[in-house]
């Protein structure tokens, strides 16, 4: 395994809705050292500190709330239209919720194209491993061209947090540690790490993730993979 160099910058992108387990619907290496910052934008409405009673009162925390709401879709819009960006275009993992396969609700390729998960919580449009808090599970992602890459978004949309490990593998196959650690991430939120400019063109990322540290359902929604066709000389 090589370990991207460099430092690795960790952002979170806030959600609507509390943090928690996700239930599913009745229908069917040692830890590489990093140096890391977490930042996330104005917290969603209902999660701001509580306001003075009255009307006053009331009408700032509406305020306070559409806000928030504004700038998170404006956030989530750029990371769709980032030009530097690409969505994955397949996906394999090491299980899917009832063995499902190709475009079936929760299988690996439902992380394929843009995010199409619109709140937090149990949906087939994204995928679930087959058993709730069995351990290690992975899921890998490819993506239409290969780039020298700078970042790599992965939208959470169920039981956030459980990635530890994220991998690049260059156009020969080799495998790259770029990330190890404690995944921040809550709500339906994208853990975003960004790093220098890798010296190898991918198109290929690997995420492994602990379902038992968040119980319940773990899902990922979409993939993104950010980069340039030419390392700069």
């Amino acid at each position: 395994m090589k370990q991207a160099a460099g430092y690795v910058f960790i952002l979170i992108i806030a959600g609507f809705v509390t943090s928690m387990g996700c239930g599913k619907k009745s229908e069917a290496t040692n830890p590489v050292a990093v140096s890391a910052t977490s930042s996330s934008i104005t917290p969603a409405p209902g999660s701001a500190s509580a306001k003075p009673a009255g009307t006053a009162g009331a009408v700032e925390a509406e305020t306070t709330a559409k806000l928030a709401g504004a700038e998170w879709a404006l956030k989530q819009d750029q990371i769709k239209n980032d030009p530097n960006g690409q969505w994955a275009v397949a996906a394999t993992a090491s299980s899917t919720y009832s063995d499902a396969v190709e475009m079936e609700r929760w299988a690996a390729n439902q992380v394929a194209g843009v995010p199409n998960v619109e709140k937090y919580g149990d949906d087939g449009n994204a995928w679930a491993p087959k058993t709730e808090d069995a351990g290690l599970e992975w899921l890998e992602a490819t993506f239409a061209k290969p780039v020298y890459a700078t970042e790599v978004r992965i939208r959470e949309s169920c039981g956030s947090g459980t990635i530890i490990r994220i991998e690049l593998f260059d156009e020969q196959g080799v495998s790259h540690t770029l990330w190890t650690g404690i995944d921040p991430t809550t709500e339906l939120n994208y853990l975003m790490i960004k790093f220098p400019m890798t010296t190898f063109k991918t198109n290929r990322i690997k995420i492994t993730l602990t379902t038992n540290v968040v119980p319940g359902w773990n899902e990922i929604d979409a993939i993104q993979l950010v980069g340039k066709d030419s390392y700069p000389r």
